[in-house]
């Protein structure tokens, strides 16, 4: 398996983790750990009118998104095996790119309303970001 996706499958992971986390907090109505940034923070970013898109807790989304990632990566890795067509792994990793690409997107936007908006930061979102960040690099490699 080439490095680059193997870094994808181990973010995607662990962006399922993150995002399960903040959704099982989502569901109950209870606030997250802050870790290095003020507590309040946290729950001001968890609270906000932003936590939600067209309705949808972010968490959920954020979950969606890491979940199809690790399907289409394993996808794309069985089709370098030679067990789909080309056309198929062509496909697949275009569709692979696109849901990173718009992963990406949405945390570039969420950071920048925490930074200008709120002014405040949660660890998790921050994560998520950077989690983000590094599948975007990834996969210009694969």
């Amino acid at each position: 398996m080439p490095t680059p996706l193997a870094i994808i499958l181990v973010f995607s992971v662990l962006g399922i983790i993150n995002a399960l986390y903040l959704s099982y907090h989502t569901i109950r109505k209870t606030p997250v750990k802050c870790f290095f940034f003020k507590p309040e923070w946290c729950q001001k970013v968890q609270s906000s009118k932003f936590s939600k898109t067209f309705g949808i807790p972010n968490s959920f989304a954020g979950l969606f998104f890491f979940t199809s990632i690790l399907v289409l990566s394993i996808l794309f890795w069985q089709g370098q095996q030679g067990a789909y067509l080309i056309n198929t792994t062509i496909t697949v990793g275009l569709l692979l790119n696109a849901a990173i690409f718009a992963g990406f997107l949405f945390s570039l936007y969420f950071t920048f309303i925490q930074a200008f908006v709120l002014k405040a930061f949660c660890t998790w979102c921050v994560f998520s970001a950077i989690d983000f960040t590094v599948l975007f690099i990834a996969v210009r490699f694969i």
